[in-house]
């Protein structure tokens, strides 16, 4: 039985360590990619009080915690399996206390299964290295992040860039190249497109109520139209909320494309955008009680085979296939 621990122990170790590489190999290979190719510090492994972690309050990088449902059951999993992967932090100037870089759900839920301490690689990093760190392993690892939080992460890391200055091993000149050149190495090194970096930053860029809408119930608020209001300010936004909240209405994009018609972004009246919207929703509600118009064909020309039919339902489902027939043809590439 001793045998069989010491064999769970050793696997667990080594899973641990297998981690723990991998989720500081993935930081360290992001930060030499975006921001300095210069090796990291070195660290070390520490026990350390939960009351003296602090959340990663360098900047805002998006992620939301666990919700209380998923850390109990995180927390369980702890209980039964041990920490695997130990958190990642750096010291606060002047205090005996530590920012969390990465580990922030396992911290928690830790602490919920009853430790005061936990094991911590504590690093030596600069605000640069910190916000790589707390952003890339979640970026690559998590696929249910929203759109928000990739994209406050995102911009985390280019303005993480921006702010390191121009590397000269890049050979570029100009803001907006540097710009170019940035979202395309964080757009290879994590697999996606600019295109997607670009539409998560902007969309990162909703005020709070309305990136809320979008995560939680994107039915009153579809990207299409989200990706139109993030082209305003944040006083523009506002005017939108409402629109968003009432039951049984969605805003679409015929809508959104009058608003931004009457109201050209990225400056608006609140007022002038309500009155856009009201008009926008008159012609919608003109338009569905109108009378459906009638078909109409000159009998004459289909004398010859109407005899043939037998009745004017058998004539309209045999003309209703025939336009289903034309429309999927044309919904089918060629070739």
């Amino acid at each position: 039985m001793a045998k069989s621990n010491n064999m769970k122990d050793l696997l667990k170790q080594r899973m641990s360590a297998a981690q723990q590489v991998s989720e500081m190999e993935i930081g360290n290979r992001a930060y030499e990619s975006l921001i300095d190719p210069l090796p990291a510090a070195a660290s070390t492994i520490r026990e350390l009080p939960v009351d003296k972690l602090r959340p990663f309050f360098t900047t805002d990088i998006g992620f939301h915690p666990y919700s209380p449902e998923k850390l109990r059951a995180f927390s369980q999993q702890l209980l039964e399996q041990g920490l695997l992967e130990r958190i990642i932090v750096r010291s606060i100037p002047d205090s005996d206390e530590y920012e969390i870089l990465a580990g922030h759900n396992r911290t928690a839920a830790w602490r919920m299964a009853g430790h005061d301490t936990i094991p911590a690689e504590v690093v030596v990093a600069n605000d640069a290295r910190a916000i790589i760190i707390a952003t890339a392993t979640n970026l690559l690892r998590r696929q249910e992040l929203t759109i928000i939080e990739r994209g406050k992460a995102y911009k985390a890391m280019l303005e993480a860039k921006r702010r390191q200055g121009e590397r000269t091993d890049l050979g570029t000149s100009g803001e907006n190249r540097q710009k170019f050149l940035t979202r395309e190495i964080v757009a290879d090194f994590f697999g996606v497109t600019e295109y997607e970096i670009r539409k998560a930053v902007k969309l990162a860029g909703l005020i709070p109520p309305l990136a809320d809408i979008l995560e939680s119930d994107p039915r009153h608020l579809p990207l299409s139209c989200a990706d139109m209001i993030a082209d305003y300010d944040e006083p523009s936004q506002e005017a939108f909320v409402e629109m968003c909240r009432i039951e049984g209405y969605r805003l679409n994009k015929a809508t959104l494309n009058h608003i931004t018609q009457k109201c050209p972004p990225p400056t608006a009246d609140k007022q002038a955008i309500y009155t856009a919207w009201r008009e926008a929703r008159t012609a919608a509600d003109k338009k569905r009680s109108a009378p459906s118009k009638k078909i109409t064909f000159d009998r004459r020309k289909f004398a010859p085979y109407l005899e043939q039919i037998g009745s004017e339902a058998e004539l309209e489902e045999m003309f209703l296939e025939f336009l289903k027939g034309v429309a999927h043809k044309r919904a089918t590439p060629s070739g």
